[in-house]
């Protein structure tokens, strides 16, 4: 490993498609190594090992353990339940002072989104969160009715008022879906060029396009790039491969593009979760930046 702990990424702010070109494999990981020890601003946290799924209840000691992993590389932490033992995951990351951007998770069984958004509201209380998000791609699945999401995001705005309340979904909900927009205090865009079956090395202008559609919903409120990320095996999606490769290429192109930007950037995600073979297929399982052993891929 041709990386030193001494480097420090030292990049001129520059307007470029593509962060890596004519640069090695080497070059590359060596990048890699930079970005990732320098520090980036957030990770999505992965709470799954092999043989567990939601529904399980996870402990703090596992928590912890990834925690741990994750702490020397960046400052912020993204959950997505309150409940069944993610409610550890703000606890365990203020430990670390680390910020935290909190989601309660909602789907279709009203007592669970009961119990996920008073976890929300007891956790913001308690202080362990930074950013509270009431719902994930509820409106992409069709979970609930618009009404009923701004029922809770109204709700959770009224309990915490000192902190601020968004909603996470597909950058271009915001555009179709304005009463939520306007109920957000930030907006939380995921954005995955692969999703949409963008070639590799035409994604990082097509994930910039996608902020841009959600900065222009916003209106002048905060944007945050609640997901976003490339998977390193699977299934390809039309023009989307999955590979190591681009994988790679697209976390460096993000990162550096974040920085000169100054986009505020959660990276989807930290480990594998063979879990997510079942919705998903094997690309599901593959989107980590550490592999399901907990071990860096490059």
């Amino acid at each position: 490993m041709s990386y030193r702990a001494e480097q420090y990424l030292s990049l001129p702010k520059q307007n470029q498609d593509n962060y890596i070109k004519g640069k090695t494999e080497t070059e590359k990981k060596d990048l890699f190594r930079e970005i990732l020890y320098n520090g980036v601003h957030g990770f999505c946290f992965s709470l799954y090992e092999d043989g567990q799924k939601p529904g399980d209840v996870i402990s703090e000691e596992q928590v912890r353990r990834r925690m741990e992993i994750l702490k020397p590389h960046t400052s912020w932490v993204r959950s997505f339940s309150c409940t069944e033992g993610n409610e550890h995951i703000p606890k365990i990351a203020k430990e670390f002072e680390m910020k935290t951007l909190v989601g309660a998770w909602l789907g279709n069984d009203p007592e669970v989104n009961e119990r996920e958004v008073e976890g929300l509201i007891k956790l913001a209380k308690e202080g362990y969160v930074d950013i509270a998000a009431v719902g994930n791609e509820v409106m992409y699945r069709n979970d609930l009715s618009e009404d009923e999401l701004l029922d809770f995001i109204h709700h959770v705005k009224k309990e915490i008022p000192e902190i601020p309340v968004g909603y996470v979904d597909a950058y271009y909900e915001f555009t179709i879906k304005p009463r939520i927009t306007d109920a957000c205090d930030v907006i939380l865009a995921n954005c995955y060029p692969f999703w949409e079956s963008c070639p590799a090395e035409h994604s990082l202008n097509y994930m910039k396009q996608m902020y841009h559609q959600a900065k222009h919903a916003a209106n002048g409120k905060p944007v945050i790039i609640s997901e976003t990320g490339w998977p390193s095996k699977g299934e390809d999606l039309k023009g989307a491969i999955p590979s190591e490769k681009s994988a790679l290429d697209y976390f460096i192109n993000t990162q550096l593009w974040c920085m000169d930007e100054e986009i505020d950037c959660f990276y989807f995600s930290s480990f594998d979760e063979s879990w997510k073979v079942g919705p998903e297929g094997e690309v599901g399982a593959h989107w980590g930046i550490w592999d399901k052993h907990e071990k860096l891929k490059y």
